[in-house]
């Protein structure tokens, strides 16, 4: 891993910036993966996976260096005391410019898509986002579809959850081969984009260390978000 990528380093913590297109972590041999170039950036078998990123998603992730370290983050991650926000660029028709979505996901092992269905669908699980629309502009002058810059919040951390959410609510990705319907496909050719169009930006959390409350930002590297930028 490259020195400019590590955000934030001291005894318990390493927090680092992961590119699109790599996984977090992986078991398939000879693809590189997070853990992996960690656990060589620091010499240490040893690394504490707190929380994961898809492979095509940009954003922050922090790593333990212990297992007590590990054990504290990974307490924020399962609840809400770690805070992660997103920036994504979303397509649509009279959207509303802020709003939080609750719904019920089922993931598919064996297809890897995930899928909004009823509560008492066995083996759903509960997800939780909150939106804001930061700008947006008409695909065409005076048409109704918009492109938008969208911040994320989670609360959940579901298989897939924002792309499925935000598709379910009329706002799907652009870049998004799997969830994305038939416009949000069509802008992505025209514009190139051809990465997921999310980055998770900021992170907070308490460090497992001190208690001191850390956060963190970066801008999205990906130049889908060249475009829009808050």
């Amino acid at each position: 891993m490259k020195q400019e990528r590590v955000l934030y380093e001291d005894t318990d913590i390493l927090v680092c910036h992961k590119p699109a297109g790599i996984a977090t972590q992986t078991a398939r041999v000879c693809q590189a993966d997070m853990v992996s170039e960690i656990a060589n950036y620091l010499k240490s078998p040893y690394v504490g996976l707190v929380h994961r990123l898809d492979q095509p998603v940009e954003g922050i992730l922090v790593f333990a260096k212990n297992k007590a370290a590990a054990s504290k983050l990974s307490r924020q991650a399962a609840g809400e005391a770690m805070k992660k926000e997103y920036l994504a660029l979303v397509c649509g028709k009279n959207m509303c410019r802020a709003g939080e979505l609750t719904d019920y996901l089922l993931k598919d092992g064996r297809t890897n898509i995930s899928r909004i269905v009823p509560p008492e669908v066995k083996g759903a699980k509960t997800a939780r986002l909150s939106y804001e629309i930061l700008r947006d502009d008409n695909v065409e002058a005076g048409g109704p579809l918009h492109i938008a810059l969208v911040k994320v919040c989670l609360y959940t951390g579901r298989h897939h959850q924002i792309r499925v959410q935000m598709a379910n609510a009329g706002m799907p990705l652009l870049g998004d081969r799997k969830y994305g319907d038939e416009s949000a496909r069509e802008i992505s050719l025209r514009l190139g984009i051809r990465e997921l169009a999310l980055c998770a930006y900021h992170l907070s959390f308490d460090h497992p260390g001190s208690g001191k409350r850390m956060q963190f930002e970066i801008d999205p590297e990906g130049k889908a978000f060249q475009m829009l930028k808050p």
